[in-house]
């Protein structure tokens, strides 16, 4: 039997552009996952683990309400409150594993589609330092192999960005290879270009393990980069802008 779910290694790009240029580069890998193939991945890999502990795991109380509950009926009810709910939709979850327990997604990204398999709609998990978190859910339009969408920021993220922004994504669905740019403005114009890229491999122990063993803590280091480079940015002496706590979910 094959498995949609796969593994997309690759690199995370950003690239401020004012008021001082800031770039980094950093080599990642994302899984995604089916939401229907859990029990298929708990029975055939040894280091994979869903809701339980194994050297990379995945755990539902990482996202949607925290709670632990079931992910499709809550991106069901996402797409329900936005009028983009069908019957028998499929999802697939692009993010970063756990590993040894560990992980923080900045952002997670929900592939939501249709019962002919056509993509009907992309949410954008985003979730901040300060654990604080909100879901954009976009509409995707039929015949779109590439897709585009914007929307207005909502939810605080950086120090270093201002809250009155719009972003802009351009997406390649997983395939071969899949891409999520992030192009970021405000009023006057282009602030930040945010990217991962990543080609796709099968989801296997062998391939779990060559992701591992050439990315070791990656997830320890995403949190690490992120507290490096805000400091990287201080020096540069970036504007500063002060967190308001979200009312956002």
């Amino acid at each position: 039997m094959s498995i949609r779910s796969a593994l997309y290694a690759g690199h995370v790009v950003h690239a401020r552009h004012r008021p001082r240029k800031h770039r980094f580069k950093y080599r990642v890998f994302s899984l995604l996952l089916d939401l229907d193939e859990f029990e298929t991945l708990g029975g055939t890999l040894k280091l994979f683990g869903h809701n339980r502990a194994a050297l990379l795991s995945f755990h539902d109380a990482d996202h949607g309400d925290q709670k632990g509950g079931n992910l499709k009926a809550w991106a069901l009810d996402h797409l329900r409150s936005a009028g983009l709910a069908e019957d028998a939709m499929r999802f697939e979850i692009l993010c970063y594993p756990r590993i040894f327990g560990y992980v923080f997604n900045p952002l997670t990204v929900y592939f939501c589609y249709r019962r002919d398999s056509s993509l009907a709609a992309i949410l954008y998990e985003v979730c901040n330092t300060f654990n604080e978190r909100h879901t954009y859910v976009l509409p995707v339009g039929r015949g779109q192999d590439s897709v585009r969408q914007s929307c207005e920021k909502e939810l605080y993220v950086s120090p270093f960005m201002p809250m009155g922004c719009t972003y802009h994504f351009h997406i390649e669905p997983p395939s071969g290879n899949v891409a999520i740019r992030i192009n970021e403005t405000d009023a006057d114009g282009p602030l930040l270009f945010a990217a991962f890229e990543g080609a796709r491999t099968p989801l296997t122990d062998a391939t779990l393990l060559r992701a591992f063993a050439s990315h070791p803590l990656m997830t320890f280091k995403i949190m690490a980069g992120i507290h490096w480079e805000a400091l990287r940015l201080w020096l540069k002496g970036m504007p500063f802008f002060r967190h308001n706590p979200a009312n956002v979910s």
